[in-house]
């Protein structure tokens, strides 16, 4: 007689192989995302946006956002506009199973204030600590929505968080995001970024 949880490990492998199957089936789909993203979703170019590692929740959020409007973008609205919702989750899933690749900053390259305000954010100013959401090692928090950040070109997240603070970019709940760099100053965001993008 076989034990009652006998089929537990053809369980666990049927969910890895259906991850491998929809990682392997959104490789193809990306054929078009590779010219701006990469190959493996690393961007040689720092104005476009590196999707290794990225959680798959999030991608597809935001490839629905470009195709309904929500979050504008001229060049990434056609793109998404063919797309149904399983080439969504297909691309979402191949970029997930990326590995993010992290340069590290020059030695001369002052941090003091950008780990603080990322660790511990800055009462005075309501600004609170970036790590709360996007955890310490700028991994992120999928259940909740919460994008991987570490590795981010800092010129990507230099212009992501100037279009939350000028509103340009709303697909923030509760606009919290846009509540948070409105109260950020051009030097915070400038050192901000360079800082996540070597976090490990």
């Amino acid at each position: 007689m076989q034990p009652r949880n006998a089929f537990l490990p053809l369980a666990f492998l049927s969910l890895i192989l259906c991850g491998t199957s929809a990682a392997a089936d959104g490789q193809a789909k990306t054929a078009v995302c590779m010219a701006c993203h990469g190959a493996d979703g690393n961007s040689v170019n720092p104005i476009w946006p590196n999707l290794a590692g990225q959680h798959s929740q999030y991608i597809v959020a935001q490839l629905q956002a470009y195709k309904s409007g929500a979050r504008e973008n001229a060049s990434m609205a056609p793109m998404a506009a063919g797309l149904k919702e399983a080439d969504m989750e297909e691309i979402g899933a191949f970029y997930a199973a990326q590995s993010t690749k992290i340069a590290a900053l020059d030695e001369e390259v002052d941090i003091t204030a950008a780990q603080q305000l990322y660790r511990g954010g800055d009462s005075e100013r309501g600004i609170p600590a970036c790590m709360a959401c996007h955890g310490p090692n700028g991994a992120g928090n999928a259940p909740a929505a919460y994008p991987a950040l570490r590795g981010q070109h800092a010129e990507y997240t230099i212009a992501q968080l100037e279009a939350y603070r000028d509103g340009s970019r709303a697909t923030d709940p509760q606009s919290m995001m846009r509540t948070i760099a409105a109260r950020m100053s051009d030097q915070d965001i400038k050192e901000i970024a360079r800082y996540i993008s070597a976090l490990h």
